[in-house]
């Protein structure tokens, strides 16, 4: 049975000395796999949609494993991502990611929408360090390891917090800060920007500005949550984190 999928290809693999086994996440049937026979071939008519991060339309032999790639059409390339080694290192991040934290075949269009839409915002030139911690808080839903950011984790009250806690996984009001010694102490600033960056719709994202320790602040507050709770090791942010201290060993 043919079936035509909106999707992204966030995972490629050689398969023999002219084939790739392609990763696509679609808009209809969430992850799914595909063989793209002679996509390694550069004259093949699947070279250029069987790379990472290409938003296109495809057509594939469905079946019990491994579907058949029969043709695709590109929507969008993302070319300065894919031409940028620091942009394409937060992209991988967020298509390992979005690879390792689902299951095949799970359908869920709202994934689809935030990655196809955060692709698009980092091509376009927007801060990659706001999407990324965005990408990462909204993954946290897809997981199911999200924190509590609507009240204090320990006592429930609404006031807001003075701390992040891993261990309660979730904020801390002043009174229950002492229940978690290493408790990340966070500024009011800092908690709504956590709380927004859970629940922002990113279709009305507008320009965020954010300060480097601000930045620092929040992405170690979210590796090391994801750390405790996910379960998952990325290649990817290996690699970028590799990249940023590059960057800060030459004053970027």
């Amino acid at each position: 049975m043919m079936q035509k999928v909106e999707a992204i290809v966030i995972r490629t693999n050689d398969y023999g000395e002219s084939n790739k086994i392609v990763t696509l996440y679609t808009r209809e049937n969430g992850k799914v796999g595909v063989m793209a026979r002679g996509a390694k071939k550069p004259k093949s008519r699947l070279a250029a949609v069987s790379q990472l991060f290409i938003h296109g339309l495809y057509l594939f032999q469905r079946s019990n494993g491994l579907g058949t790639l029969n043709q695709a059409e590109m929507i969008h390339s993302f070319k300065e991502v894919r031409n940028d080694l620091f942009l394409a290192s937060y992209a991988s991040y967020m298509v390992e990611l979005t690879d390792r934290l689902t299951d095949e075949k799970e359908p869920n269009e709202p994934l689809f929408n935030l990655l196809q839409q955060t692709l698009q915002y980092l091509d376009e030139g927007i801060d990659p360090d706001v999407l990324l911690r965005i990408f990462e808080m909204k993954m946290m839903a897809v997981a199911g390891i999200s924190p509590e950011l609507d009240q204090c984790a320990s006592c429930g009250s609404t006031e807001l917090p003075s701390g992040f806690s891993i261990s309660e996984a979730g904020f801390l009001c002043r009174r229950c800060m002492h229940k978690d010694e290493r408790a990340f102490p966070i500024t009011p600033h800092t908690a709504r920007l956590l709380r927004l960056f859970y629940y922002i719709d990113l279709n009305r994202l507008g320009q965020i500005s954010l300060k480097d320790e601000t930045k620092k602040e929040i992405k170690l507050i979210i590796s090391t949550y994801y750390d405790e709770y996910s379960g998952v090791t990325l290649r990817s942010k290996r690699f970028l984190e590799q990249l940023e201290r590059m960057g800060d060993l030459r004053g970027e």
